[in-house]
């Protein structure tokens, strides 16, 4: 079964992946229709978080940064199927890196832990692989569909990353300090962990909830420079990339520094621009049950 629906929809992804750009965003302006007003595909939720983070935005605003979320949204999932066929050329102009020089010095002296949340087209965020000599992976969930999970391993081999589990992590950092390999690992940090297994509550826009600490924990253990990933959308289909330093010796902070330094820059772009960021998750669910 996992097989027939690979093969049933693959070729539609491809064929997207291949169209101009104006047809493109005219396809993504096509999708927001059926997802924003037909399906309505999880409004509601997006609704109770935008009103539950900024209780003091009237209520239209609310509902605008809903519904260009939605619009974002469409254009983020589009792009994240434009990179089958996006090249290296493609990708270095409609995703810019403002500073890369903060990698390029760094990875010279150890491993970088590069953290970003799920803001603007985090997809796209491989790219930085063009720019640094250091082995690039990416920490991801693996698909429960092991041919599609096959195909985005692929496809983000062309730009040099290798996707590891979060398992997997910790053996590969350890495994290339022996040898004596500098890597850059990349690791979307914004998830909500499950409440009973959360080790550290903290408050995240404004709400205490449990936070994920994982990078933080290994950073400290492995002694991992910490450098925040700041994307911004610039207009559609336009990325501008921006490196944050957090701290150049993991083992040299305080516990749960990195962990809110990380929250603080993620809410500082929330701020910013609103629309950009992942509302149709559940981030908030576990508030009630804070310790």
């Amino acid at each position: 079964m996992q097989l027939l629906v690979f093969i049933l929809v693959y070729p539609a992804l491809w064929l997207v992946s291949i169209l101009p750009y104006r047809l493109f965003y005219i396809l993504s302006d096509f999708f927001f229709f059926l997802v924003y007003h037909i399906v309505g595909y999880r409004k509601k939720v997006v609704y109770d978080n935008l009103k539950l983070v900024f209780p003091n935005k009237p209520e239209k605003e609310i509902l605008q940064i809903r519904h260009d979320f939605f619009k974002h949204m469409c254009d983020m999932f589009m792009e994240m199927v434009k990179t089958m066929n996006l090249s290296k050329e493609e990708v270095k102009k409609r995703y810019r890196v403002a500073n890369i020089e903060v990698l390029q010095e760094i990875e010279k002296e150890k491993s970088i832990l590069v953290v970003c949340s799920h803001f603007a087209n985090w997809e796209w965020n491989v790219s930085i692989n063009n720019y640094v000599r250091s082995k690039g992976y990416a920490v991801y969930q693996k698909i429960g569909n092991k041919y599609f999970d096959s195909w985005v391993g692929r496809v983000r081999a062309r730009w040099n990353t290798t996707l590891i589990t979060q398992q997997e992590t910790v053996k590969m950092v350890v495994g290339n300090k022996q040898k004596g390999i500098n890597g850059i690992f990349g690791m979307v940090s914004d998830q909500s962990p499950q409440a009973h297994r959360a080790k550290y509550w903290t408050e995240f826009m404004g709400i205490k909830v449990p936070v994920f600490n994982g990078a933080e924990a290994m950073a400290r253990k492995m002694d991992l420079a910490v450098v925040f990933l700041k994307v911004s959308k610039v207009k559609r289909g336009f990325y501008k990339a921006e490196f944050i330093p957090i701290t150049i010796s993991g083992k040299n902070t305080e516990i749960n520094e990195i962990t809110d330094r990380f929250l603080r820059l993620t809410e500082q772009q929330i701020n910013e621009k609103p629309e950009h960021y992942l509302w149709t998750h559940k981030r908030w669910k576990h508030r009630n049950n804070a310790q």
